[in-house]
């Protein structure tokens, strides 16, 4: 029998829309109690079958009941409003994971997504720096002048030197460190750990920056967090904390591409390829779970190769 709506809305927290269907709402309680999902994803789910709910709402159709036709009118719908294939696909993914379970648990017998093909996204190649503009981007902390440079700088070094998400970066904590700061252990996507290793340059940050970091919680007070980067109110930073400050050194980069927390993790790929590190090597200490995932930086080495014979071969 159906859960109270209220209470599911409850147990899930803030992070879903307002006025999700009960059924849907109750998919995405299965997915947070049963199957261990993050909170991110569930407040991605819950985006994607938002916006399907409202499709759904607006066409008179039941979302658990919808047809295969209806789906491709959601699908054209979305297209038509500008979103992004990405976008379109992801959305068709929640959804089919939402009919999934209703047929697990024997609330429809047939699956109308079981006709329906992802739309083609054209393939582009991650936003990275080359070796001398990750250089040049890790010391803006100590030359631009702005924000907290000790632990600007150490972020920005971990980050990119480690290959982290930005979610890993966030929730590292002193305790998973190494007592020499060269070593740590993150928990990535699908709950999965693994070792991380820092640069020489990312451990001298960290030590330099640990004094710092120790002063701000003192002065913080009650509840000290254990994470490793901290605002200036002596508080865990969150994933927008870290966005707004590459942003704000994006700005004073002057490096004419569009820079990103992801960027480092996609540069410290990039350069490991470049350098000939073996790609099940890059794709372990990435946390990939599917090889074809690390594969797509062994295409920016191929760029980088036809920018070199496009220089100079006499004859192109």
């Amino acid at each position: 029998m159906m859960r109270n709506k209220s209470a599911m809305a409850a147990g899930l927290g803030e992070v879903l829309p307002a006025d999700l269907p009960a059924e849907i709402l109750e998919y995405l309680s299965y997915l947070r109690a049963v199957r261990g999902a993050a909170e991110r994803t569930i407040e991605a789910y819950g985006k994607d079958l938002a916006h399907f709910a409202n499709y759904c709402a607006n066409h008179g159709i039941d979302p658990g009941k919808a047809e295969a036709g209806e789906l491709r009118g959601f699908i054209a719908d979305q297209s038509a409003e500008g979103a992004a294939a990405v976008s379109v696909n992801r959305a068709l993914s929640s959804i089919r994971g939402f009919y999934r379970w209703l047929i697990r648990f024997g609330r429809r017998q047939d699956n109308p997504c079981g006709a329906l093909r992802n739309l083609k996204s054209p393939k582009t190649l991650p936003s990275f720096l080359w070796e001398p503009e990750m250089a040049r981007f890790a010391v803006l902390p100590e030359t631009s002048g702005i924000l907290w440079p000790a632990r600007d700088k150490a972020l920005i070094l971990v980050m990119y030197s480690a290959g982290l998400r930005i979610s890993e970066l966030v929730s590292l904590s002193l305790l998973r460190l190494d007592s020499g700061l060269g070593e740590g252990r993150v928990t990535g996507k699908g709950d999965k750990e693994r070792i991380v290793f820092f640069s020489d340059e990312a451990r001298e940050a960290l030590a330099a920056y640990l004094p710092e970091r120790q002063a701000r919680i003192k002065a913080g007070g009650k509840n000290p967090t254990d994470r490793v980067f901290i605002n200036r109110n002596g508080r865990a930073i969150s994933i927008p904390g870290v966005r707004w400050i590459i942003a704000r050194y994006a700005e004073h980069s002057g490096l004419e591409k569009h820079i990103h927390p992801h960027s480092l993790r996609h540069s410290f790929a990039t350069h490991l390829v470049n350098s000939g590190c073996d790609v099940r090597v890059v794709q372990e200490l990435l946390g990939h779970a599917s090889l074809s995932t690390t594969q797509r930086y062994t295409h920016v080495d191929i760029e980088r190769l036809k920018k070199v014979y496009a220089k100079a071969h006499p004859h192109y």
